[in-house]
């Protein structure tokens, strides 16, 4: 699929302004070595209005539309969404206690101590977890590279952050003996809680979750390069990708000559699997502009979308109030989160120029994208660093992006 890239100008945004993104990128985090090369996609309605192709995506190769990366968390939007289909149907509802899909969660208990040699003792949750708490990562579910409690530990000994513990179904089942960290519904904790709706999927629809996704999402939105296993045929245009490094700047950590992607995946992770293109992702985020439909096909209602894409934080408030760790950090002030997506609530509160309403995401190899409604904006950056925490490169792409407005 090839990308078109229109007049910025008559699209209301200043050229040079635009251009300076690019320079910037070049000079701070190429020319430096932070970062391997960077893709950049500005949008604006179902037009591109700036597209920048910078580094190499192989060493020797230079990095061009046709390349593909790893886009770890926003993985998460899209399986968001495939489930709110199913909440459509009337499939499942948001209030449904999650031990109606997974009995074998009924016994399980909220931490109180234990862990590591010593067994566990739990209480009872306050409430049931429900398919909201799943959405909105209010369940009391973790992950494990948070490293901060026994119950992350359990997770990495269960093999969860390296998805080697086996497929969903014995995901779930692993699952059901690690206690919650904290009550369903009363905080915030960033989790595995979009690999359990991956679970979830399967079980409601009776399809493998590649399957229902390639159906329902990919197909009829053109989304042909989007896998959560590398086709043999398009490992050639598969990215190389680092990790930081704090002497090297850029250790290697998955090439794409013999990517960990072309293997058949042991668990389908709905949070976090996905390799996608900058030209795929595109026509998603066109989808989000749209109201939920692209070229004629509707793939969520629009008021199911605009519920997505509302503050769903407990009690209201942001992140910083309700995070129990990860984005709990006073840059994410204002930022709220939604079903499956972050949004924000109080643009002024973020110290970035943008929209109240603009909603957005992105992945632990520093990719990112944001909608925003009010402005009728796109954007999606892609490169392949981790952690994404390593350089404010998003922060820093939308001031510059909103500086460049001219309508």
């Amino acid at each position: 699929m090839t990308l078109t890239v229109f007049d910025s100008a008559e699209l209301g945004f200043d050229p040079e302004r635009l251009a300076f993104i690019d320079m910037h990128l070049k000079s701070k985090y190429l020319d430096s070595g932070r970062m391997p090369h960077t893709a950049l996609l500005i949008g604006r309605g179902d037009d591109i209005a700036h597209l920048s192709l910078q580094g190499e995506a192989r060493p020797g190769e230079t990095l061009t539309q046709d390349h593909l990366f790893r886009i770890a968390s926003m993985t998460k939007p899209v399986t968001s969404i495939a489930f709110m289909q199913l909440v459509e149907q009337a499939k499942v509802a948001l209030s449904d206690p999650v031990t109606k899909y997974i009995p074998e969660w009924k016994d399980q208990g909220v931490f109180v101590s234990g862990g590591g040699e010593q067994p566990f003792m739990t209480r009872a949750p306050a409430r049931p977890m429900q398919i909201i708490d799943l959405l909105r990562h209010t369940s009391g579910l973790t992950y494990s590279f948070q490293e901060r409690t026994p119950i992350d530990a359990a997770y990495r000994k269960a093999g969860f952050e390296r998805f080697d513990g086996g497929d969903l179904e014995q995901f779930i089942q692993t699952l059901a003996d690690i206690p919650l960290e904290f009550d369903p519904g009363n905080s915030w904790n960033y989790s595995i809680s979009t690999d359990v709706l991956g679970a979830l999927i399967q079980r409601i629809s009776g399809q493998k979750l590649d399957e229902y996704i390639a159906e329902n999402i990919f197909e009829p939105l053109g989304m042909n390069d989007t896998h959560f296993q590398l086709p043999e045929d398009k490992i050639s245009r598969m990215t190389d990708c680092y990790t930081w490094h704090p002497r090297e700047k850029m250790k290697m950590f998955d090439t794409g000559a013999d990517t960990a992607w072309m293997k058949p995946p042991k668990l389908l992770s709905g949070g976090g699997g996905l390799v996608s293109s900058l030209a795929d992702y595109h026509r998603f985020c066109r989808m989000l502009l749209n109201e939920g439909t692209l070229d004629g096909r509707q793939i969520i209602g629009r008021k199911t979308l605009e519920l997505m894409t509302a503050n769903h934080l407990p009690g209201g408030g942001d992140l910083t109030q309700h995070s129990k760790s990860l984005f709990s950090e006073a840059e994410n002030a204002g930022g709220g989160f939604g079903l499956g997506f972050g949004v924000t609530v109080d643009s002024a509160a973020t110290g970035v120029p943008g929209s109240t309403g603009d909603f957005y995401w992105g992945g632990m190899f520093s990719t990112a994208f944001f909608v925003d409604p009010v402005e009728d904006i796109i954007m999606i950056f892609m490169t392949q660093l981790m952690p994404s925490s390593t350089y404010p490169v998003r922060r820093e792409i939308k001031t510059m992006l909103y500086s460049a407005l001219t309508v």
